[in-house]
């Protein structure tokens, strides 16, 4: 199986009223954790790399695992870039072969952002790769991208119809109250102006930074129209948590696999987890046979 366009998932999404999980990877056992975990599930997935990720492990390498997993899972998935800020990488992305990437503009003035993303939207139409960008900034730290609380804007529902009109993006990131990283306390998410945000476009809508968000928040954030929602902190804590149980219980091991294998396993309960609860459990059986596979 290829990869499928993000917005072909986005798009069963919307007509089912569930969200479809991005999980962030970097590694070999993070990706395998994410794709075993919809396979467990029957969930469409979408795999996530960063820029801090590309430079981690190499463009070449991930899409090389990437590939090997799609070709060999039995769920659709989509390989995604995610928070791309320089528009010469995200080039690089959809020639790779990526179905899916994210222009972030939202630091930059709304002109500009539009600008900006339309010309990505305008050069991944002609590889039919999806577009997902951003508006209103998300606060706290993921890879390179950093945004302090006082800098965070919430998305005006308004200037999110005009963006979207003036862009054709398949999906738009919204700030709500959502921050990268681990929070400080409960996150207070504005559920009111995701219904807002929700009335206006007709797009679907993700949420970043959902890792430690309270369980019946994402709910009521799904029941609001909330179709992809990205997950990479509760992962690293889950993988990160199994590595050092592994080394306490025999500080001289030294075969990786004796301590990456149940990293792994940890990391694929977590996002099963998500999966359940993002209310995508079973949805993969909507693509099979279905020709919109071919992405």
């Amino acid at each position: 199986m290829s990869f499928v366009p993000a917005s072909v998932l986005l798009r069963a999404a919307q007509s089912g009223g569930y969200a479809v999980g991005a999980f962030n990877c970097s590694n070999m056992e993070i990706m395998q954790a994410i794709v075993r975990a919809a396979e467990a599930e029957k969930a469409p997935v979408i795999l996530q790399v960063s820029q801090g990720a590309i430079k981690y492990a190499g463009l070449e390498y991930l899409v090389a695992m990437a590939r090997a997993a799609a070709r060999q899972a039995a769920v659709p998935i989509a390989l995604h870039l995610d928070h791309g800020t320089d528009v010469g990488l995200i080039l690089e992305c959809v020639q790779a072969g990526f179905s899916s990437v994210m222009f972030d503009g939202s630091k930059l003035p709304l002109e500009q952002n539009i600008v900006l993303t339309r010309q990505v939207v305008e050069a991944s139409r002609r590889a039919r790769v999806s577009v997902e960008a951003e508006l209103g900034r998300i606060s706290g730290a993921e890879d390179d991208i950093a945004v302090g609380e006082h800098e965070a804007l919430f998305t005006d529902p308004e200037e999110a119809r005009f963006f979207v009109e003036q862009t054709g993006v398949d999906s738009l990131a919204v700030a709500i109250g959502t921050a990268h990283g681990r929070y400080r306390g409960e996150p207070k998410l504005d559920f009111e102006r995701l219904s807002r945000i929700s009335s206006s476009i007709s797009t679907p809508i993700v949420l970043h930074g959902s890792s430690g968000v309270p369980d019946e928040a994402i709910r009521e954030a799904i029941k609001r129209g909330v179709r992809k929602i990205n997950i990479d902190t509760d992962i690293r804590q889950a993988f990160i948590g199994a590595v050092r149980q592994a080394l306490a219980k025999d500080p001289e091991e030294i075969d990786p696999r004796k301590i990456l294998g149940p990293a792994r396993e940890a990391a694929t309960e977590v996002i099963r987890g998500k999966i359940r609860l993002f209310g995508s459990s079973g949805k993969a059986e909507f693509f099979h046979g279905n020709r919109v596979l071919g992405g």
